[in-house]
């Protein structure tokens, strides 16, 4: 009988096509966390404080135990060596399955696929990989366990990955002569994520590859007003250069422009020695709280469906963002009620932010701590 566990989506775990029961949330993170590290070991302690977000109980070794004996209990109903797919190691357990038996290594194996067949200037190919890459996913990343660290920062974590794919299965699509068929696509993908500037230089190439010059000069613009507005930037060497070929009506071709982007990126490394702008890092609180700023950003507010919830009369219900952006880690001011100070001054509506900088929010202090 085959085994396939599903964590792109909901956690599944399938026996020769049927579902089988895994249980309630707990034994499912477990599962997912075996999942994503599979065959290999994974430690009690880590395992406890995934599936307990970071506060397991006393007795959680116990627990566990329980959650792995229900799930060996219902391979092994349905077919399954559950001692050698479930093993105990140890300090732990581990989930002995092939990339195959999960849709995570089934994605990961076709993505490989399509970038070889991409790098061997097989757009064709590629495309068939990357779509099937892309039909790996049933829903947003272990869906059914949102709110918990460990789920949260995967689901964030292979957005990303899925969203570079479908960027990648874009570009095969244009290089095969199907421009026309993923205009649609790209806009509803710059419309989700408008301040990533590869989803512009693929929109603008696709309209301008199906004749459509003047709305491939709108988009042209539309980029470019979102940047200085957003960002307070202007657009990169890829989007310069499409621009450029659209108004001189060049032929586009998305390998040139892609070079174009290598070439200044490379220069800029070499220029440069060490970064001018903070990529990544925290906001440390006065009560000792740490806030990890992750790839998607920060929302900072009262709420308590924001990533960094301010107990402060004076904050507003959403009062702020911060998001990685080609200039740095920017914060944004969501329209708050008291506005947002860095290092004691105003910004008015956004601004980078660099180590050591004092963000005030109300009447609460934040001190950014850039990574090394």
């Amino acid at each position: 009988m085959s085994l396939d566990v599903r964590v792109l989506g909901p956690v599944r775990m399938l026996v020769g096509g049927e579902p089988i029961q895994v249980g309630g949330p707990k034994p499912r993170a477990l599962l997912a966390a075996l999942t994503v590290n599979r065959r290999r070991a994974v430690s009690s302690q880590a395992l406890a404080d995934i599936v307990w977000n970071e506060e397991p109980p006393d007795s959680y070794q116990a627990s566990l135990q329980v959650f792995v004996s229900n799930i060996r209990k219902m391979l092994r109903n349905a077919g399954i060596d559950s001692a050698a797919v479930l093993r105990t190691e140890s300090a732990g357990y581990r989930l002995e399955i092939a990339d195959a038996d999960c849709d995570l290594g089934r994605f990961e194996a076709a993505r490989r696929a399509g970038d070889e067949a991409a790098g061997a200037g097989d757009p064709a190919a590629a495309s068939v990989k990357y779509t099937a890459a892309l039909d790996e996913w049933s829903g947003k990343a272990l869906s059914d366990l949102s709110g918990l660290g460990f789920a949260d920062t995967f689901a964030t974590a292979m957005d990303e990955e899925r969203l570079q794919v479908v960027s990648a299965r874009i570009d095969a699509e244009i290089a095969c002569g199907r421009a026309t068929g993923v205009v649609g696509e790209l806009k509803r993908a710059t419309t989700e994520h408008p301040l990533r500037e590869p989803l512009w230089v693929q929109l603008i190439t696709a309209l301008s590859l199906s004749g459509r010059q003047a709305d491939a000069l709108d988009a042209c613009r539309q980029v470019r007003a979102l940047l200085a507005d957003e960002l307070g930037i202007d657009p990169g060497p890829a989007l310069v250069e499409v621009e450029r070929r659209v108004l001189r009506q060049e032929p586009l071709d998305i390998v040139a422009v892609a070079q174009v982007e290598r070439l200044a990126k490379s220069m800029t490394e070499t220029v440069t020695e060490v970064p001018l702008a903070a990529r990544s890092g925290r906001l440390r609180l006065s009560d000792g709280r740490v806030a990890r700023i992750g790839p998607a950003g920060l929302k900072i507010g009262r709420m308590t469906d924001n990533d960094l919830v301010l107990d402060d009369p004076k904050a507003s219900r959403y009062h702020a963002q911060i998001w990685s952006s080609r200039a740095g880690l920017l914060i944004k001011d969501l329209n708050s009620a008291n506005g947002i100070y860095l290092n004691e001054e105003p910004i008015e509506s956004g601004a980078v932010i660099g180590d050591g900088d004092a963000i005030r929010i109300g009447s609460t202090v934040l001190v950014f701590e850039a990574d090394n």
